[in-house]
């Protein structure tokens, strides 16, 4: 998708914006002539360098320190990327997690209102909110039934900020991502299947799939993800919106590939099949070209590439320092 030049300087404070999709979506912004806050706690950042030009406080989103940098900073749109926590942490302690992500963001939501912006767009989840669909793939207008209290949280976040928005006349939008995937994501966490497989590789150990493999997602690249944050920030489309590529795809498949690209002959390793799994996700993103002009660009197959081609550079760099020390 072709970027536009917004026009005028839109001030737009970004949650999360030194995170893996944040940080991405901030290099945008800041190309389409955007002038830009971002509020992260550094808590998950990717370590990418941000633009010179943004402005960054770091703090939780939901604290005072976030409010007063939204009261300070004025933005006309807040884009909230910040999340903590993935499926099965907060399996672990729903309640906790609740009290980390979900009270966290109702707060920014009410600190972004009390600052006057006229629009919020917030990071939803679609492969965890529609749960297991009897038919896909699956629209805006089928009911929300999630498995896990991560779907359910995100669900609440929806909610709350169409409430929210309500109330205050102002502008909402959330944007039920497929499975994110690319360059500069955690390889480290529980999540991220393809961040995870590409550094299992690399550090020579057999890659993991939990349960049968045959579980499919709707992967979708992460520069395509950004493009579409900065559509929304501009657009008036308002509710909920799935930005993803409508096909299925097996994690069987996905590791397949990745074996395939890193050269290596490696069985993957069988785990037990992980609770709160949703078994299918795909994602009808026809509402997303009709109404943001927004559609996935990068293939799969490119996307896996260019994915390898990153952690394969970066965990050379990693290596660098080690191979230097052990010189002399």
């Amino acid at each position: 998708m072709r970027q536009q030049r917004i026009e005028g300087g839109l001030r737009v404070g970004v949650t999360g914006g030194a995170g893996f999709i944040g940080s991405h979506t901030v290099e945008m912004l800041v190309a389409t002539g955007a002038k830009v806050l971002v509020i992260d706690d550094y808590s998950h950042s990717c370590g990418e360098a941000l633009p010179d030009e943004v402005e960054v406080v770091l703090a939780d989103c939901g604290s005072e320190a976030a409010s007063k940098a939204l009261a300070t900073f004025k933005p006309d749109v807040v884009l909230h990327l910040a999340s903590k926590g993935g499926v099965q942490k907060a399996a672990g302690d729903p309640g906790e997690h609740v009290k980390s992500s979900l009270a966290s963001t109702v707060g920014l939501f009410h600190s972004a209102i009390k600052a006057g912006v006229r629009r919020i767009v917030t990071a939803s989840s679609g492969g965890t909110v529609y749960g297991d669909c009897a038919k896909l793939p699956a629209r805006e207008t089928f009911k929300p039934a999630p498995l896990s209290a991560y779907g359910a949280a995100k669900r609440s976040e929806e909610v709350y900020v169409a409430a929210l928005g309500l109330r205050h006349a102002t502008s909402t939008l959330a944007l039920r991502y497929g499975n994110v995937y690319g360059p500069r994501q955690d390889g480290s966490g529980e999540a991220g299947v393809i961040a995870i497989t590409c550094c299992r590789l690399l550090e020579g150990t057999a890659p993991r799939i939990h349960g049968d493999g045959e579980q499919t997602r709707d992967f979708v690249y992460v520069t395509d993800v950004a493009a579409a944050n900065v559509a929304a920030v501009s657009s008036r489309l308002s509710g909920e919106v799935n930005i993803a590529t409508g096909r299925e795809t097996s994690v069987n498949s996905i590791v397949e590939r990745l074996i395939a690209e890193s050269g290596q002959r490696i069985r993957s390793e069988s785990m037990p099949i992980r609770p709160f799994d949703v078994r299918r996700v795909s994602l009808n993103p026809a509402l997303a070209q009709r109404h943001l002009r927004w559609t996935a660009t990068v293939s799969t197959g490119s996307g896996l590439k260019q994915t390898w081609l990153w952690f394969c550079k970066h965990h050379l760099a990693r290596q660098a320092p080690k191979a230097g020390a052990s010189v002399g």
